[in-house]
């Protein structure tokens, strides 16, 4: 019984898919000193966004898996972010961050702004599961969205590594790429 709600679960999930490849929309991580990190200042990297709730332990070891992978691949263009959008993530963000991310900016979104981010609805029909891997190359597009991907999960040091190679040996833009209008998305 228990598996097959499971299975229940895991496919309506993966019944709902956002559009991929798709411009990334503006995303404004507050950070627990009150600043701001805009996603489009990061334009001309390649960029991973890790979207975690400060409780989850899958979470908590992805950003040890990601502050490794940040520190490795820094000098090849590549930036790691992680914004937490679980109930009290802007109390929490600060002393998760402190515990658990090392060498890249970790702060908080309000869940309806991160659910609109990934085009994921907030109904129990379509649930997601942390973590929320967004990876976007040089030009600001979103090549791939991983939610809570059992999968791609259970290795996520050789999986994330191989999203991050796969979008560097993109060649990058030859003409350079003009910047696009700030999208905010609501805080409902």
């Amino acid at each position: 019984m228990m598996k097959s709600v499971l299975a229940l679960v895991l496919a309506a999930g993966a019944a709902f898919s956002a559009q991929v490849p798709r411009q990334a929309p503006e995303l404004a991580i507050r950070m627990p000193d009150g600043s701001q990190k805009l996603l489009s200042s990061y334009r001309g990297k390649t960029v991973v966004v890790a979207f975690v709730f400060t409780t989850c332990p899958h979470c908590q070891r992805m950003m040890g898996t990601l502050s490794g992978i940040q520190k490795e691949y820094a000098a090849k263009g590549v930036q790691v972010l992680a914004s937490a959008f679980n109930l009290d993530s802007d109390k929490l963000a600060g002393s998760f961050a402190a515990t658990y991310v090392n060498g890249f900016p970790a702060g908080s979104n309000q869940k309806l702004t991160v659910l609109e981010f990934l085009q994921q609805p907030d109904d129990p029909q379509h649930p997601y599961f942390v973590p929320i891997l967004v990876f976007i190359d040089r030009k600001g597009v979103i090549r791939q969205q991983i939610v809570g991907e059992e999968k791609y999960l259970q290795d996520p040091e050789t999986n994330v590594r191989a999203s991050i190679d796969a979008l560097l040996k993109e060649p990058a833009s030859k003409t350079p790429v003009r910047k696009k209008t700030a999208i905010t998305s609501s805080t409902k």
